[in-house]
């Protein structure tokens, strides 16, 4: 049987993408959320689904199977914007514990909140709306979005022992109602063998999974949405209740791949806990050092993990007595025993900014103090401790160390979370697989593991990992989590077995060196050569000082309701008697400029800063209006009865006119592009940006390029710069093409070398700025009369590249004071035309 999401492509056709619904839940979402290409699909996906989805069952279920940490509450928080446009009104959130619903209030209520997930005003077309919380969908107001929250067991309680303003089955009579399941894999227990659940479990489970139906059924227009990162698919009964309703399916190890959560380091010590502990303090004050030397500020946290409440409050006890006591000779310890490895790292830093063991001790105290150190192991948290750990990145959230047990198994939404200590030495495996506590604590770790935003060039993705080729960068540690254990060989593989069935690790990785010879780095091109690169700036092209000719030309058309109708002999050849319609034209400004000014008025694309976006030269808003290069020219064709046309109302010139607005913001939507590439190439020194580096490789990559070293002998190339390759099949067979033609190349070129691009540079589309990493760079040094003539050569394979690296070819400038000539171009090395041939056409080959 073909799932769901098999139906629904991976990619939705762009005609049936709904441009204005997108930019509807787009500008009512909070603006600092930019939506990931994967949020959009997972939008695409159910817009689409509920609107032209041929297969949609009603009343609809349907599952968002989405990583931990990807923003499945931001995809909820879309999905009400959308709903309340298609008559939705209330919305049922229910979850298995209280911790997710005090922390999703925030997020859709609290507006100082840094995680208020919607716009400040919610605006759709015309109308404001109002999010509202509500205790019952009896005596809501119709205009608002209405959402009731309740935990699972709360909701069977409430709906099953009615008492007064509770909610009760009646809310649901002839209302349509959308139910949001938060965790959703909790209430899909009881589909799994009921003969291995406990009595009261499967009482319980079936309970509630009758009291959730009876609601879901109760009309046919209602939906049930689920939201879930550890949904069990490899169970057969799970994955058949479920083919027909995952819409969305984005697991924890493509969210890894994709490069949105921090990687995973295992730290094993033969320590007492409070030694394991005080190495996660050091290195927690380490990265906290490396942010503040980049101009970031933020406050790394730690999390010790115990087995029982009693050990945890204890050892929050002897922490924060120890921390008051502690000396530099337990520092010089540490550093004494670790001459390797990562805490090595922390001591070299401290001698090289000259930062003295004593003041790194005054440091510690002050940041692991009493006071900034909480506990979460209590039943009965309060709210306000509840917000402040689901708020740990807060400027005036002080806490640096939190102590728990198991409260923050789900539900915990935090990006600053850098290490987890766990302080005791248990395992519950059998038969070498991985124990229901060793899952449980892969889980944590996954969760912990979202990715910390952080951006040191406008060039940097925000949200992704930035050094996954660069190990050896010192801000590397900063898209790290290290998991702090005992030294226990058993626990670690059964950790590391569990870690890769959820995906949060590859089965095996190896590090290599990846160095240039010394030959190279002596060479003219190294110690003094450049390469030429462009940069990615916001879209602020001149051209944008007009509506598209495409609007400007655009016959626009309304159609006014005429409110006649006829009526006919069913069996009569004989034509209706409708009144005859007639269309007449007018320009936008001719139905009046107090009509235009009251429509753009209701249509939040239309504020001035936004426009402004889109028209850089605009002065005002008067301006778009009036303007023959903006509304002045538009002109929209109405279609009426002749006596309405001469006598147009007010309202019938106003919904004309917004109409109008609306079509033309959908395109000016569509079309935007908010980076564009320079086409002015700036000289860079080339020691700068390529240099010794470790990869991180898969072992299948590793193999096979060690034994395509050892065929091709790329050491002994003068023209290979490093010590060893590491690339494709087509990389490598480029590289035997190459060492052919070189002696050609030999006799014309003082200078060639072939730079394999591991991430050290790269360029920027012209058109959308989309960065491009060209797989070698190919430099070619020439005398040429008086002078030196340097050609620089992108060599690419992938299609997408193609249209930018022709266009790169004729359509740039180098920007160089050097008084040496530079020739920049490009070509493709798995094209069918011999690469001599493809050289001859962008060097000067004799």
């Amino acid at each position: 049987m073909q799932t769901l999401a098999q139906e629904i492509s991976t990619e939705i056709p762009e005609e049936y993408i709904n441009y204005k619904t997108m930019r509807n839940i787009e500008n009512n979402l909070n603006s600092k959320f930019q939506l990931r290409p994967y949020q959009r699909d997972a939008f695409y996906r159910f817009t689409y689904y509920l609107s032209q989805f041929k297969n949609r069952i009603k009343p609809s279920q349907l599952l968002f199977h989405m990583a931990t940490g990807s923003g499945k509450t931001l995809i909820m928080a879309g999905a009400i914007i959308h709903l309340y446009e298609k008559g939705y009104r209330n919305f049922l959130f229910f979850v298995d514990n209280t911790n997710i619903i005090e922390k999703t209030k925030d997020n859709f209520f609290n507006v100082n909140s840094s995680k208020y997930l919607f716009s400040n005003r919610i605006q759709l077309g015309d109308k404001i709306v109002k999010i509202k919380e509500a205790d019952n969908f009896q005596s809501t107001n119709n205009q608002d979005i209405n959402i009731v929250f309740s935990t699972i067991q709360g909701l069977h309680s409430r709906m099953n022992t009615p008492k007064e303003n509770n909610i009760t089955f009646e809310d649901f009579v002839d209302t349509k109602v959308v139910l949001i399941s938060d965790e959703a894999h909790h209430i899909n227990a009881e589909t799994k063998n009921k003969n291995r659940l406990a009595k009261s479990e499967s009482e319980n489970l079936l309970s509630w999974e009758g009291t959730v139906n009876r609601i879901f059924n109760a009309n046919k227009e209602n939906l049930l949405l689920e939201f879930t990162a550890t949904i069990d698919l490899s169970n057969k009964e799970i994955r058949k209740k479920y083919e027909d309703k995952i819409i969305f399916n984005y697991p924890l190890k493509q969210f890894r791949l994709d490069g949105y959560s921090k990687e995973v380091k295992v730290l094993q010590a033969d320590l007492p806990p409070f030694e394991r502990a005080i190495q996660a303090v050091l290195l927690s004050q380490f990265r906290r050092k490396i942010f503040e030397k980049k101009g970031i500020s933020t406050k790394p946290v730690v999390l010790f993990k115990s087995k029982k409440i009693d050990d945890s409050r204890r050892f929050l006890v002897e922490f924060s007595k120890r921390i008051k006591t502690l000396n530099v000779s337990d520092i010089q310890k540490i550093k004494d025993a670790n001459q390797k490895g990562v805490l090595k790292h922390i001591f070299n830093y401290l001698e090289d900014n000259q930062i003295s063991l004593e003041n790194f001790v005054d440091e510690l105290k002050e940041d692991f103090s009493e006071e900034k150190l909480i506990s979460v192991d209590s039943k009965d948290e309060s709210e306000a401790k509840q917000l402040a750990i689901n708020s740990l990145e807060d400027e005036n959230n002080y806490y640096r160390a939190i102590f728990a047990v198991d409260k923050l198994n789900e539900g915990w939404d935090v990006l600053n979370l850098f290490d987890i200590v766990r302080l005791y030495d248990t395992k519950d495996s059998r038969k070498g697989n991985p124990g229901k506590t060793t899952i449980s604590e892969a889980q944590l770790i996954g969760r912990g593991a979202r990715y910390y935003p952080f951006q040191i060039s406008k060039e940097q993705p925000r949200y992704k990992r930035k050094y996954d080729e660069f190990l050896d960068h010192e801000l590397r540690i900063c898209e790290e989590l290290y998991y702090h254990s005992f030294q226990n060989p058993e626990y670690i593989k059964e950790l590391n077995t569990a870690l890769v069935s959820i995906g949060m690790k590859e089965a095996q990785t190896e590090q290599v060196p990846f160095k240039l010879k010394a030959s190279f780095k002596k060479s003219s091109l190294f110690k003094t050569g450049d390469i030429f690169l462009n940069e990615r700036h916001k879209n602020l092209k001149p051209s944008n000082t007009s509506l598209p000719q495409s609007l400007l030309l655009k016959e626009f058309t309304f159609y006014l309701k005429t409110g006649t109708s006829s009526t006919s002999n069913a069996f009569s050849k004989a034509p209706s008697t409708l009144s005859k319609l007639e269309e007449k034209e007018f320009k936008l400004v001719e139905l009046g400029l107090s009509i235009l000014f009251k429509a753009i008025r209701k249509l939040p694309f239309y504020r001035f800063s936004n426009l402004k976006q889109h028209f850089l030269n605009l002065k005002s808003v008067s301006e778009f209006i009036t303007s023959e290069a903006y509304l002045g020219s538009v002109k929209l064709t109405i279609t009426g009865l002749p006596e309405q046309l001469d006598n147009l109302s007010a309202n019938q010139k106003l919904e004309a006119v917004l109409k109008v607005l609306d079509d033309i913001s959908t395109v000016l939507a569509k079309e935007k592009t908010e980076y564009i590439g320079s086409n002015v190439f700036k000289p860079f020194r080339l020691k700068d940006k390529v240099y010794d580096k470790t990869l991180n490789l898969r072992p299948e990559n590793s193999k096979k390029s060690k034994e395509f070293e050892v065929l091709q002998d790329l050491y002994n190339q003068d023209w290979y710069p490093f010590e060893s390759f590491f690339g494709t099949t087509e990389e490598e067979q480029f590289l035997e093409s190459f060492g052919l033609v070189y002696n050609e190349l030999k006799s014309q070129f003082e200078e060639i070398y072939l730079i394999p691009n591991k991430r050290y540079v790269r360029v920027y589309s012209f058109e959308n700025g989309k960065a491009i990493e060209p797989s070698f760079v190919l430099f070619l040094k020439q005398k040429k009369d008086d002078k030196n003539r340097y050609y620089q050569v992108f060599l690419h394979s992938k299609k997408l590249e193609k249209k930018f690296l022709k266009q790169l070819y004729i359509d740039h400038s180098l920007n160089s004071s050097n008084k040496d000539e530079y020739v920049l171009s490009s070509l493709s090395f798995t094209s069918s035309t011999p690469l001599k041939d493809q050289l001859a056409s962008v060097v000067n080959l004799e």
